[in-house]
């Protein structure tokens, strides 16, 4: 059986200071230990600083490495539903932190799993995780509230939806790929979810992590966002969301004042009815 060809995407935004040496790792791993084709794009989101000339400084290195830049913030999760587009190129399509906290190794840890699955997703929660260096307690806390939101209002029973280190199939990927909107950081959910409710195998592996220092997220403002998206997600797939079609112009002035990326429009507005 052939080895299947593997695409790795990094959403980037002003990571001039970090992401160099990861992009170095991930691409010297997999040459020398993945036999498929690999490739690696990064996707630049509205980088102010030299993230674009130290990208481009790894592609001379290595041919596997290339980007895309959008010169507009558009969110980790328009960064990653743009980088989605590529999925028909490959047969395994994943994404990590451009940060480094998922080592190259640990990725192709999931990687091996995609027989069993398909999506296969980091989790720092279940036995058999590696934390080398743990959140501090307020991002403990920040993250456990919202895994208990999340549980409430999808009933995903994932213990850890916003590990930044996943694998999905390329067919998995094409077909809820119209359901993906939400821009912020709340994509991982959307994405879960959309699996879910097509009846897609998400397998939850324990993975070795580290938490990373020079995090440009701001906690308070994140967390709202990534709250405000999850709930507007569950209302998608309500019998109500039809009525709330006029509220439009005001949920764009909301995440506008939070500076944070507005979510694309759903399958051309239209309702569909909860499947759950």
């Amino acid at each position: 059986m052939n080895t299947p060809s593997l695409l790795v995407l990094i959403p980037a935004y002003n990571e001039e200071k970090r992401i160099g040496p990861v992009l170095r790792d991930y691409a010297e791993y997999f040459t020398k230990n993945y036999n498929g084709k690999f490739y690696l794009v990064v996707v630049l989101n509205g980088c102010r600083d030299n993230t674009l000339g130290v990208v481009q400084s790894v592609e001379k290195d290595y041919p596997s490495v290339s980007h895309l830049e959008y010169p507009d913030p558009i969110g980790k999760g328009g960064a990653l539903i743009e980088g989605l587009k590529l999925a028909p190129q490959c047969d395994l399509v994943g994404y990590v932190d451009a940060d480094g906290a998922t080592k190259p190794a640990a990725f192709y840890e999931l990687v091996k799993h995609c027989d069993q699955a398909d999506c296969v997703i980091g989790s720092r929660w279940i036995k058999g995780a590696v934390l080398h260096q743990a959140q501090n307690h307020r991002r403990q806390f920040a993250s456990r509230v919202f895994h208990l939101i999340v549980q409430l209002l999808f009933q995903l029973n994932i213990r850890d939806t916003q590990c930044g280190a996943k694998v999905i199939k390329r067919e998995a990927i094409q077909n809820i790929y119209p359901s993906l909107t939400i821009a912020d950081m709340a994509f991982d959910i959307n994405l879960l979810y959309s699996l879910k409710r097509e009846g897609y195998k998400i397998l939850e592996v324990p993975t070795e992590w580290t938490d990373m220092a020079g995090s440009t997220v701001r906690l308070f403002r994140t967390s709202l966002v990534m709250l405000l998206s999850v709930i507007r997600l569950r209302l998608i797939y309500s019998p109500f969301y039809k009525w709330l079609s006029p509220l439009r112009p005001l949920e764009v002035w909301i995440y506008t004042k939070l500076r944070a990326p507005v979510p694309l429009p759903h399958k051309d507005d239209k309702n569909e009815p909860d499947k759950n």
